[in-house]
Parts: structure tokens; C-alpha cells; sequence
């Protein structure tokens, strides 16, 4: 993969400085924690809240800390990591550097699985009856509808070479997905069709404790599956046929890819809405730093720099000091379009990069 090529090091010298790298970062991503739980719209001092956390004296500063501050800032670090691995194992599959969650319709998938389970049985159930499904309903639908849309892109893939044909009709696959959903609000009732639209809105503030074990397990199971097909990943870089030679099993790895890609697009889709870019553009972002293609440092450098992006781009929605919250969507886009736009100038120049 031309831009991930690493440099002339030997071994000694290469695992110095991969260690050096991963050191910073995991010292930039526990700054990045750290900032999103002190900073917010609402002003306390430093000091507070050290103060707070040691001796838990002023309940209101409890409650902003440990009821929505620490929350949002896990939730945050979770939908770094699994929308940036996601995106990286999605790369890797269909060899297209422009795939991600959001970018080929995974996203949208995972959206309608959640449509169906909100506004699907709003004529026979009222709104306490759908939360008392529970939150594993929800997190299990986004999986199916996320799964089965990167099946249906897999097969197109398979069939159509062409890496801006395939985002093309990734894109026309999610407006296919998105006119669905459009005709089951039409006949969803006010108080579901409400419940719907405020949850696509996407937010990382407006999980219950609930909500977030089930998100942590799921990432959990998401980033070891991810770790799970490091070699199959690192076989696929050079091509099926090589794979093949090498006696890897390409159909039980695209299943246990798939498997974990769903798992964790789907579940931050589910609890949070749909984020775009850091799928796309985090995966990048790592082989930039690490000028390598070798997944068993791509994956824990996509994981830290995932995190960072996440939590940054948190910290920035917040604007501190303001009683105004940006969304989240737009500040994690004005990172990611731009480097989005870099590797299509770069693939421009490199036509042989998958």
C-alpha cells in the first residue's frame, strides 16, 4: 500500500521508535481524557474538581462529573476506537481506502435496523414497551442491519473493481436505505417518530449507565475479534491469491471481519447516532504516523489515535466557557474532510495503490 511503506530501520531501531510513538500518543490520549472531563459548557475550576473527586464535598460538581462529564468522555473514547478500527478492517477488506462505516453505507445500515425496532412497531406498542425491550434490542438490530449491508457492499465489490464505482454505489445504497426510513416515519406515530428523530441527531451525552456497560462490552468484543484477524488482515493487504497460497481461509475471514466491523459500527450507531468520517479518516492518520501497513501496529495506533480525534473533537463541541454545545457530526467532519481530500489527491498521483 503505497504512503505505508516503512523506512530503511533495522529491527532494534524500528521498535524504538514505534514505542516512542505509542508512548506519546497514549500520553496525548490521557491529556485528551483528562481535558474533556475538566472542560465544559458549564465553568468549574480545576480545583473543584480535584476537590470533588479526593473528597466529594459539593454534589453539584458531583453530579456534572460523574453523571455526564466522566460518561460522555468514556462514551467518547468508545466511539473513537470502534468507529477508527471499524474503518481500518473495512480498508483492509475491500481494499479501497476510501471505505468506512459512514462513507459505504454501514452506518445507514445499522440506522435502519434501529428504524425498525423505534418506528417498526410503534402501531402495536407504545413508547414504554419498546424501552422495555431493552437496550440489547437495539444494539442487536444496528449489528443485523450493519452486517447485512456490508455483506450486500462485499458482493458488490466483488463484482465491480473500480474504487470510485463501489463508493458511488455505497453512496446510492445509503439514499436507497435512507427513502426506507423516510416512508416508515411517514407512517410512524408522533411520539415514536420524536423518539427517532432525536436519536439521529447523534449525541455522546445521552447515554444511561445501561447503555454504556452494554457499549464497553461490545466494543470489548469488537476490538478483540479485530485483534483476532491481525494475520488474515495483514494477508489481505497483499491480495486474495496471495492469501489463498498461503492456506488462509478467505471466506472465514471475511466472516470474522465482517463479524467484528459490524459489531462495533453498529453499536456506536445505535447508542450515539450516526458519527461520520472518523472511520475514514483516522485509519490514515496511522499509517501516516507509523508509515506501515503491518495491522499488528496499525490496529493499537488507529486505537489511540481514534481516541484522541474522538475526545478532541468532544472537547471542541463543548466550546468551554460557552453555554452553546456544537454538534458532534460537524467538528468530527471538519477534522476528517480534510484529510478525506488528502488521499484523494494522493491516490490521484498513486493509481496503484490497491
Amino acid at each position: 500500500m503505497p504512503g505505508t511503506e516503512q523506512p530503511s530501520y533495522d529491527q532494534g531501531t524500528l521498535r524504538r521508535r514505534f514505542s516512542l510513538i505509542f508512548t506519546g500518543l497514549f500520553f496525548i490520549l490521557i491529556i485528551s481524557f483528562i481535558l474533556d472531563i475538566f472542560l465544559g459548557s458549564v465553568n468549574i475550576k480545576p480545583s473543584e474538581i480535584i476537590k470533588t473527586i479526593f473528597a466529594g464535598t459539593d454534589d453539584v460538581t458531583r453530579r456534572i462529573l460523574f453523571q455526564f462529564r466522566l460518561p460522555k468522555a468514556i462514551t467518547a473514547l468508545l466511539v473513537g476506537i470502534a468507529l477508527s478500527t471499524s474503518g481500518l478492517q473495512m480498508q483492509t477488506l475491500f481494499r479501497n481506502p476510501m471505505a468506512g462505516p459512514y462513507v459505504l453505507g454501514l452506518s445507514s445500515g445499522a440506522s435502519l435496523g434501529v428504524a425498525f425496532v423505534i418506528m417498526g412497531f410503534s402501531s402495536n406498542m407504545s413508547p414504554d414497551a419498546i424501552k422495555g425491550i431493552g437496550n440489547w434490542a437495539i444494539a442487536v438490530s444496528s449489528w443485523i442491519g450493519a452486517g447485512l449491508v456490508m455483506l450486500l457492499i462485499m458482493i458488490i465489490s466483488s463484482k465491480v473493481k473500480n474504487i470510485l464505482t463501489v463508493l458511488i454505489l455505497g453512496i446510492m445504497l445509503s439514499s436507497g436505505i435512507s427513502a426506507i426510513v423516510s416512508i416508515m416515519q411517514y407512517f410512524s406515530n408522533e411520539t415514536m417518530l420524536k423518539t427517532y428523530i432525536v436519536w439521529t441527531m447523534g449525541s455522546l451525552g445521552n447515554l444511561t449507565s445501561s447503555q454504556l456497560n452494554v457499549l464497553v462490552l461490545s466494543v470489548m468484543a469488537g476490538i478483540f475479534l479485530c485483534f483476532f484477524s491481525v494475520k488474515m488482515l495483514n494477508a489481505l493487504v497483499i491480495g486474495e491469491e496471495y492469501s489463498r497460497s498461503i492456506g488462509l481461509n478467505i471466506r472465514l475471514s471475511r466472516i470474522v471481519i465482517i463479524s467484528g466491523t459490524s459489531l462495533l459500527a453498529g453499536t456506536v450507531t445505535a447508542f450515539c447516532g450516526p458519527i461520520g468520517f472518523i472511520g475514514v479518516a483516522v485509519p490514515h492518520l496511522a499509517r501516516m504516523v507509523f508509515k506501515t501497513s503491518d495491522h499488528k501496529i496499525l490496529i493499537p495506533a488507529s486505537i489511540l489515535t481514534g481516541g484522541i480525534v474522538m475526545l478532541v473533537s468532544d472537547i471542541i463541541s463543548q466550546m468551554p466557557g460557552s453555554d452553546n454545545v456544537l454538534p458532534i457530526n460537524s467538528i468530527t467532519s471538519l477534522i476528517g474532510i480534510p484529510v478525506v481530500i488528502w488521499v484523494l489527491i494522493r491516490d490521484q498521483k498513486r493509481r496503484d495503490i490497491f
